[in-house]
């Protein structure tokens, strides 16, 4: 161990600046293997053997696919990009500044819809500690990001994709092998493979979390010029009817419910009354709607006598 330290491993005491240091980009004899050829052209010789990392202030090239891998063993594990702060920062402004959706700031960033919300949560999260003056850990997630690839904010068409925003999860109900008799005169399309494997199963073209990019890319092959800003539009019209659609039912929620405030509007107590089904419980007791379900029937393996460990492996 002490020879490796002393030798390959005397690289890692001081990490490179604004690069991943995994020991995949290393060779056995401790030399960065994307500036081996740029050594080569610069020093040559004897000298390539003398010099195995860059000086202060020399460029870098990015790191390759195979700079990615941080337990050499193990080629299934990639070290996968994180967002830079700038990039958060850009979202959370987006969002919560801008007013926009978050499916429109998904489609314009290329970063899946569930990390812009992680990314727009946490970042209010950052800014109340703030506003309370609680210590954040700014030096140890700076140190982190150093340590990570990150995918920068550049803005405009030069902003790199972050990651796939249209992969579609395998729906359980298609990974049964069926056998469905066609007549050969008929046109059998993806939607009715849909409703082959379960009622109501709609085709990927409308599962997938923007479908509108897929009109986008047909606009765009049939010569539409203005195809941009006519998703755009459609987009922000999709995004009315939602929120009409949501304010429907809080508006409908309301009025199923009767408020009660003793001692006038002044009062420090609220009683909400509301029409409460007791089939809202299901057959078990323990339906989410129903009533009671925080203070009501106790877990199973809170009650005397049942046997809390695994008797088979299914």
């Amino acid at each position: 161990m002490w020879s490796w330290l002393d030798g390959p491993g005397a690289a890692f005491k001081d990490p490179l600046p604004r690069s991943t240091n995994y020991l995949t980009a290393y060779g056995l004899d401790g030399t960065l293997l994307r500036m081996k050829e740029q050594f080569k052209a610069k020093s040559g010789g004897d000298e390539e053997k003398k010099k195995k990392r860059p000086d202060i202030g020399e460029p870098i090239p990015p790191e390759t696919v195979e700079d990615m891998y941080p337990f050499p063993p193990n080629r299934l594990f990639r070290s996968m990009p994180v967002l830079s702060e700038e990039f958060k920062d850009e979202i959370y402004h987006r969002v919560v500044e801008l007013k926009k959706s978050v499916r429109s700031v998904s489609m314009d960033l290329n970063v899946d819809m569930s990390r812009v919300g992680a990314v727009v949560r946490l970042k209010s999260v950052e800014k109340q500690w703030i506003e309370q003056g609680k210590p954040l850990a700014t030096p140890y997630a700076k140190a982190v990001l150093a340590m990570l690839p990150q995918t920068p904010f550049i803005g405009g068409e030069d902003q790199a994709a972050h990651e796939a925003i249209n992969d579609l999860p395998v729906h359980h109900a298609t990974r049964a092998q069926i056998f469905y008799p066609v007549s050969e005169s008929r046109q059998f399309t993806r939607r009715d493979a849909g409703r082959v494997f379960k009622r109501g199963l709609l085709p990927a073209e409308d599962r997938i979390p923007h479908p509108r990019l897929v009109e986008l890319v047909k606009m765009k092959m049939a010569g539409e010029p203005n195809a941009d800003q006519i998703i755009q539009e459609k987009m922000a019209q999709d995004e009315e009817a939602v929120q009409a659609q949501k304010e429907k039912m809080r508006q409908r929620k309301e009025r199923n419910v009767r408020r009660v405030q003793p001692g006038g509007n002044e009062g420090k107590y609220e009683f909400r009354f509301q029409n409460i089904s007791v089939e809202q419980a299901g057959k078990t007791g323990r339906g989410r709607q129903g009533v009671g379900a925080r203070y009501g029937i106790p877990a199973q393996d809170r009650k005397r006598g049942q046997v809390k460990i695994p008797t088979k492996v299914e």
